[in-house]
């Protein structure tokens, strides 16, 4: 059997970016059972509504939906367990510290394997305003106009 190599996504969390604002960013290891490896290579996940609790000094993810392996027997895992992270003890303090000012939190970015692990990408974030939102999709809007708009001039200038 061949290691595996590279990043292979399997959930992305696109509405937590335009939910906070990323300050910083840590990549994770997770603690999983056998048969939540398996769903979980069967491409099956959501984000949705997790985010990251630091209790006793370990990190927990919280609400990520795995369900449970089509195969599995009794052994299966209940799809929205608590899973702990594994970070480093520098790494806990920070986001423990970071987490408790006012208007922070820990949310996932991200679920893939990296080289055959299970990884998680996890964000410290500042909730956005709505007009943070709206200025967000402003911006997004008119950088695609722009594009579009370039990319139409060359079509022309080659014609």
């Amino acid at each position: 059997m061949a290691k595996e190599k590279g990043r292979k996504l399997i959930a992305q969390n696109k509405k937590a970016r335009h939910d906070y604002h990323i300050l910083d960013t840590y990549e994770c290891g997770l603690v999983l059972t056998g048969t939540e490896v398996k769903s979980l290579r069967q491409g099956r996940a959501s984000l949705a509504d997790g985010f990251v609790q630091i209790d006793g000094g370990e990190a927990w993810l919280h609400n990520v939906h795995v369900p449970e392996y089509s195969q599995g027997t009794w052994t299966n895992h209940s799809a929205r367990r608590r899973r702990k992270l594994l970070l480093h003890r520098e790494e806990i303090d920070k986001l423990e510290s970071k987490s408790q000012e006012t208007g922070h939190t820990i949310v996932p970015l991200a679920l893939y394997f990296k080289d055959g692990r299970a990884k998680v990408e996890i964000a410290l974030a500042r909730g956005k305003k709505e007009y943070d939102k709206r200025q967000t999709l402003r911006e997004k809007q008119d950088r695609r106009e722009a594009d579009r708009a370039v990319s139409a001039a060359r079509r022309k200038q080659r014609a």
